[in-house]
């Protein structure tokens, strides 16, 4: 009986793949619609470009497949991380292109307060690293703003504790952005209510705040963590205008109040910071105008003492005019006489002069001869010059053609090119002679440098002055040594030697002088 015939009589239903996939689709999604799984992020990269993010849950025994859509990607409170240790909300279902099953997340929260603060310190330790924390970056606050952008809830008691003590400290413009500071969005709004007041101009309809105050009450870990967004905390520190954190109580501390320029106590302590107080600083301006009227006071009345004192030493103006005025007295005196004597002096010599037509004529006769005659010396003189260049021109042409300076150019051109040819052998043979004498005695040094020797596994001994010991009879029992090796240096003390005993002196073989009884030794 064949195969075929004995298949067809068997009574199990039969199923198409997908169907058998449906079918545990089904199962699944029913049984496990809704479930809450603790475990670790594992294989997180971040969202895909689609928006989607895929990654696993996982603890000490099983791995489970998970995937976060884009719109929920959008209303996480937090970002995921590789290794977080989570609580994903959602519904399980089955994936049949790979026959597995995975968890579809609606909600992701970190698995208690102490993976907050893990998650946190993360954070915080990574800003760090980036400098974003450093006291070199951050801004000066104006000392007297004229508008100030409050970035908080609307409804709450902080704006009106804000307005009300900037009213009763320094009364200036007020701009409120309103967003929520509690909830999954806060981040967000918070983020765009800091970016979008920096996108403000000076000269809009709505003018650019010169301060910006992030405000909020206190709270727990989980209502302050909106504050906590490493998206915030870096619009906060790419502001360019200066921030005030002033989130939760002094005793609350969230990420941007560490980047913000200034961190306040509480909210009512950043609406101090921001102003000054208008009455004192009033009576300070009246302070300081008094004490200026009083300077310049004093000033001007040891000036004035000072010009007197000085009149009372300048002479008078009679007594600085006396020599000017009798000087012009002479003089006055004197042009009237000298005027006079000077008309006689100019009568006198045109009478001798006498100048007539007739004298006139002869001298205009007499120079124009010696004009004619000195036109026609320079007439003649001109023509020789012209004769003698042209006679010259003419010698020199018959000697001066261009063939032989050419040739006298291209034999200089040959041998300047025969010297450079020859100039650069002998430069080439003069740097391989010097480059085979370097090579011969940079061989002959390694050979007779004590390091060959020492490489072969000698050793150079000396004693604690660096001095060389060459016999055994140098070394004394006890000595310290110093042992060169070929790949360093190392102490040593000597247990024996051959230091030899100093010898007795001889006795001395002078002549006794008379009187001496010399040494029996």
């Amino acid at each position: 009986m064949s195969e075929t015939a004995t298949e067809s009589r068997s009574n199990a239903t039969e199923y198409t793949v997908s169907e058998i996939s449906g079918a545990l689709k089904r199962t699944v999604e029913d049984a496990f619609g809704n479930v809450r799984v603790r475990g670790e992020i594992s294989g997180y990269r971040g969202p895909h470009s689609s928006g989607h993010a895929y990654f696993a849950l996982k603890d000490d025994r099983a791995r489970i497949d998970a995937v976060v859509w884009k719109t929920t990607m959008a209303r996480l409170k937090f970002r995921p991380e590789e290794g977080m240790e989570v609580i994903a909300s959602g519904r399980l279902t089955t994936y049949p292109g790979k026959s597995n099953y995975q968890i579809v997340i609606d909600n992701l929260e970190p698995a208690g307060a102490g993976a907050l603060m893990a998650l946190l310190e993360e954070r915080k330790r990574r800003l760090q690293a980036e400098g974003l924390f450093d006291a070199g970056r951050k801004r000066r606050l104006p000392f007297m703003p004229k508008v100030i952008g409050v970035v908080t809830s609307p409804t709450g008691s902080v704006i009106r504790d804000i307005i009300h003590r900037i009213k009763d400290r320094f009364p200036l413009h007020v701009l409120v952005w309103p967003v929520r500071v509690q909830g999954e969005t806060t981040a967000r709004e918070v983020t765009a209510a800091v970016n979008g007041f920096n996108a403000l101009t000076w000269d809009g309809p709505i003018r650019q705040p010169d301060l910006l105050i992030v405000a909020r009450g206190g709270g727990s870990l989980e209502d302050l963590w909106g504050f906590n967004d490493e998206g915030l905390a870096r619009a906060v520190a790419a502001s360019a205008i200066p921030v005030i954190s002033a989130v939760g109580h002094e005793t609350d501390t969230t990420l941007i109040d560490f980047v913000a320029d200034r961190r306040a106590p509480t909210p009512t302590g950043a609406a101090e910071i921001a102003v000054p107080v208008r009455a004192d600083l009033e009576a300070t301006l009246a302070s300081l105008g008094a004490r200026l009227n009083a300077c310049a006071s004093r000033h001007l009345e040891r000036k004035r003492h000072a010009v007197r004192a000085a009149a009372r030493a300048l002479p008078s103006p009679d007594q600085l005019l006396a020599l000017p005025r009798r000087r012009f007295d002479d003089a006055t005196s004197r042009l009237g006489r000298g005027l006079t004597v000077n008309i006689e002096r100019k009568r006198a010599t045109l009478e001798r002069q006498r100048l007539t037509p007739a004298t006139l004529s002869r001298r205009l006769n007499e120079a124009r001869t010696l004009t004619g005659r000195d036109i026609a010396r320079a007439r003649a003189a001109f023509f020789a010059i012209v004769r003698e260049r042209r006679q010259r021109f003419q010698r020199n042409s018959t000697r001066l053609s261009p063939a032989p300076i050419a040739r006298r150019q291209k034999l200089q051109a040959d041998a300047l090119a025969g010297l450079s040819r020859r100039q650069d052998q002998a430069m080439a043979r003069r740097l391989d002679r010097l480059r085979a004498a370097l090579t011969q005695a940079d061989r002959l040094l390694s050979t007779l440098s004590h390091k060959a020797v020492l490489a072969r596994g000698f050793a150079l001994v000396k004693d604690a002055d660096g001095a060389v010991i060459k016999r055994v009879e140098d070394v004394a029992p006890g000595a310290a040594l110093q042992l060169e090796f070929a790949d360093g240096t190392a102490e040593a003390i000597a247990t024996s030697g051959g230091a030899r005993p100093k010898l007795a002196a001889k006795p001395s073989t002078k002549a006794r002088e008379p009187g001496n009884q010399g040494s029996l030794f």
